[in-house]
Formats: C-alpha cells, sequence, structure tokens
C-alpha cells in the first residue's frame, strides 16, 4: 500500500483518482474457506467467564457461510436467549500453510481485518455443560461480520500490539489490547498448522477480550481495532 501511494504521488497521478459517490462495502472475504478461532484468549475474558487460563490454544471453527459485510444486518434468532458481542482482531492467510514455525508465521499473514465474533451464548453454555462443541452457537448465519478492508502487514509493528474496542450503541462494552493475548500471533499459527493446513483466505479471529454482552433487536454495534478501523452492523430478529 505505502508503495502504491508513493507512485501515485511521484507521479502525480492523484488527480484520475476519484471515488463513487456512494460506495457500498462488502466483506474483505465473503466466504473463506474457513474461519478459525480462538476461545478464552484474554485472561480476563477466561477469567469473566469462570474459566482457568488455557494452557494451549483452544480453537473452534465457525463457518463462512456465517460472514456478512459492514453495515449489514446482524440476524439474531428469537427464541434462544441471549446473544453476545465479541470484537477481535482477525488474521486473513496469505498462502498454504503447514507446520509453520512461529519465526515464519509472519510470512503467511495477507493483512488484518476485523471481525464479531457473535456468539449464542445460553446455547453455547447448554453445548459446554454436555461437552459439545461451541460449533452451532457460533456459526449462525450473519454472525461473523468482518471487514471494513484488510490492512497489509506493513502498515504494522511486530509483535502486533493494537486496540481492540466494542461499543454498543455508543457505549463501550470491550476495550483492551493485544499484547494481553494468552497466545500472540506466531504461536497461534504454529500451533494450528501443526494440526490443520491454513489455505489463501482463511481467516484466523484471535479471542475477544473482557467485556462481553448482550446485544438485542436494534441495537447497533461497532467493533474497532486500531489502524484498521471500524466494523458496524445493526442487529435485528429474523
Amino acid at each position: 500500500m505505502k508503495a502504491i501511494c508513493a507512485h501515485v504521488r511521484k507521479n502525480r497521478l492523484q488527480r484520475y483518482l476519484s471515488l463513487p459517490q456512494e460506495a457500498v462495502l462488502k466483506a474483505p472475504i465473503s466466504r473463506p474457506p474457513k474461519i478459525v478461532a480462538l476461545g478464552l484468549n484474554y485472561v480476563l475474558h477466561a477469567k469473566e467467564g469462570n474459566f482457568e487460563v488455557p494452557k494451549e490454544p483452544i480453537l473452534f471453527v465457525k463457518v463462512g457461510s456465517s460472514v456478512i459485510g459492514p453495515n449489514e444486518t446482524i440476524r439474531i434468532p428469537r427464541g434462544l436467549g441471549r446473544m453476545d458481542h465479541e470484537a477481535e482482531l482477525a488474521v486473513v492467510i496469505c498462502r498454504t500453510a503447514t507446520e509453520v514455525k512461529k519465526k515464519d508465521a509472519y510470512k503467511y499473514i495477507a493483512g488484518y481485518t476485523i471481525c464479531n465474533d457473535v456468539s449464542a451464548r445460553d446455547l453455547q453454555t447448554k453445548d459446554i455443560l454436555e461437552k459439545h462443541p461451541w460449533f452451532r452457537s457460533k456459526s449462525f448465519d450473519t454472525f461473523s461480520p468482518i471487514g471494513p478492508w484488510i490492512v497489509t502487514p506493513e502498515e504494522f509493528r511486530s509483535p502486533v500490539h493494537v486496540g481492540v474496542e466494542c461499543r454498543v450503541n455508543g457505549k463501550v462494552r470491550q476495550k483492551a489490547n493485544t499484547r494481553d493475548l494468552v497466545f500472540d500471533i506466531p504461536t497461534t499459527i504454529e500451533f494450528i498448522t501443526k494440526y490443520i493446513t491454513l489455505e489463501p483466505g482463511d481467516i484466523i479471529s484471535t479471542g475477544t477480550p473482557e467485556g462481553i454482552g448482550p446485544i438485542k433487536h436494534r441495537d447497533t454495534v461497532v467493533c474497532r481495532v486500531d489502524k484498521i478501523g471500524e466494523l458496524k452492523n445493526p442487529v435485528r430478529y429474523r
């Protein structure tokens, strides 16, 4: 991105650039091959749920059909109890990754975006008590807002330490920094690729910080990550 901007300035191409009067942003990856998400990856988030801090990454998968983009509507099902927001930094994979070592992890990253890991909390709690996976409580249609765009790695320092925030109807619910991740991005990529192959377009959602809370019909949720921007979505019943 920096190289493109430098080329535009050097050749005085600004006058040839234009922005449509009305541009509709969609999810930067509308159907990722898979979304691998992390649970309990912030110490205070684990504690607020009365869980022990994990000794190794807790992984679950969300389906690609759950993805929506900026300003698209989160459709919450009726009769299933509490639905929660979860603001997260997400990593987009650029090439096939198998048995990657931590020192090489950043070579496999296309960029970073935001994911709101919307969760059917009561259903998830039921599944946890019955020792079932979290899959269904996380994969409803519209339960993975992604966006607003992908920011390339050169815009970030290594390690990636950025603020993560979630506001509901203008009120701050979550506010933390990825420096507090239990498992950082290189550790996570090494762990995942020990077991499964990551493919171009796959998304890793790195976990949500403390402050999760319910969302309801007619709410507006804004997830923000430093250096990326804001991901805004209204909430409605199905």
